[in-house]
């Protein structure tokens, strides 16, 4: 979180990720480079250039098929959820890393009397491949990222509104599309390394298994989540009291058809919309951090009792009535406004106290 633009707010947690992940990504490019430096050991064998622009290509590979497994695993497992916090720092990382690669390429293949560079992309003849548009389909790709790449501070997320944000960077599947395309015509048709093929196989295998699975997950809690109105108009029996975590959440959809996130804290319940204000993720898949209610996304905090981010920020979340009867968790259908305090309610007690 931060109260006015910045370029990054430092926090200890995304000081941490970041170095992790500076640090996977440099052991990796050595190593690849390094590997590939012994198996073309004889002179001529392979150009530093070409060695280096393959390693970054690779680390790119794997790095967005990492961030597009990263949303599914989360779901599935909330020991991923750590991988998920600041996933976007992730997304900036592959984006330098895939435009070094195309700068390193362009200016490699582009720079020998072959012509415009962009000739050679449109055409897909830059590594004497014609009629294949790897190239093009690369560029493709890197225009995407490069949107994404830009737009995503929060300024633009303020500017565009959460909606059209997220929906932007749902291009993610496309360019992923257009990535593996470019990848299959290019490298592996060039014969590069053939197990080449069958990883970008498996990580496709692997990344669309992962949504599906965390989709049938979902559909299935939906089902479990239904509720119907209580003995008292107004009232959804939403869920036992025993599926409520300490200091986590539970999910429920409301015959409104909106969802709320059922929070137990220091010994009561509060529920509020399951929807961040910031961004739209999903608030019932994060925790309670020093008290507040943190969205995993980016770590958007509010507080349970009146869905109010703590001062100095002002993001307010719609906040439900809780009630409890007979073990079981009861929320009034209809939200209070955003920023309604609630009294949380006590399973000692039954009611709100």
């Amino acid at each position: 979180m931060t109260q006015r633009f910045r370029w990054v707010q430092w926090n200890r947690h995304k000081a941490a990720y970041d170095r992790v992940l500076g640090l996977a990504v440099g052991v990796f490019l050595g190593v690849v480079v390094a590997v590939g430096f012994l198996r073309f050991a004889a002179p001529g064998d392979i150009a530093a250039p070409v060695l280096v622009m393959r390693a970054l290509g690779l680390a790119g590979l794997v790095l967005l098929h990492a961030i597009l497994m990263i949303g599914p695993l989360a779901r599935l497992d909330d020991r991923f959820l750590v991988l998920l916090y600041n996933r976007r720092h992730m997304g900036v990382t592959f984006f330098f890393i895939v435009l070094l690669h195309a700068l390193i390429s362009i200016g490699y293949y582009g720079g020998f009397g072959e012509g415009l560079w962009i000739t050679n992309v449109v055409s897909g003849g830059m590594h004497g491949s014609p009629g294949l548009p790897f190239e093009l389909l690369g560029f493709m790709a890197l225009t995407i990222f490069s949107v994404m790449a830009v737009s995503s501070h929060d300024f633009w997320l303020s500017f565009l509104g959460a909606r059209t944000w997220k929906w932007l960077h749902m291009l993610v599947y496309a360019a992923y599309g257009l990535v593996v395309g470019h990848v299959l015509l290019g490298a592996v048709q060039d014969r590069v390394d053939p197990l080449l093929g069958w990883l970008v196989m498996a990580g496709v295998g692997s990344v669309s298994l992962l949504h599906i699975a965390a989709g049938l997950r979902q559909l299935v809690t939906d089902r479990r989540a239904e509720t119907d109105t209580g003995r008292d108009e107004g009232w959804a029996d939403a869920l036992a009291l025993d599926r409520v975590p300490m200091d986590r959440a539970a999910i429920v959809r409301l015959p409104t058809g909106q969802e709320a996130a059922v929070f137990r804290h220091a010994g009561g319940i509060n529920a509020v919309s399951n929807v961040c204000a910031h961004q739209g993720g999903p608030l019932g898949e994060g925790e309670v951090v020093d008290g507040c209610i943190t969205c995993p996304w980016h770590g958007y905090q509010y507080r349970a009792e009146d869905g109010c981010s703590p001062p100095p920020y002002t993001e307010k979340l719609p906040t439900y009535e809780v009630r409890i009867r007979a073990g079981r968790v009861e929320l009034r259908v209809e939200a209070n406004a955003p920023g309604t305090p609630v009294l949380p309610a006590h399973p000692e007690s039954g009611e709100a106290d």
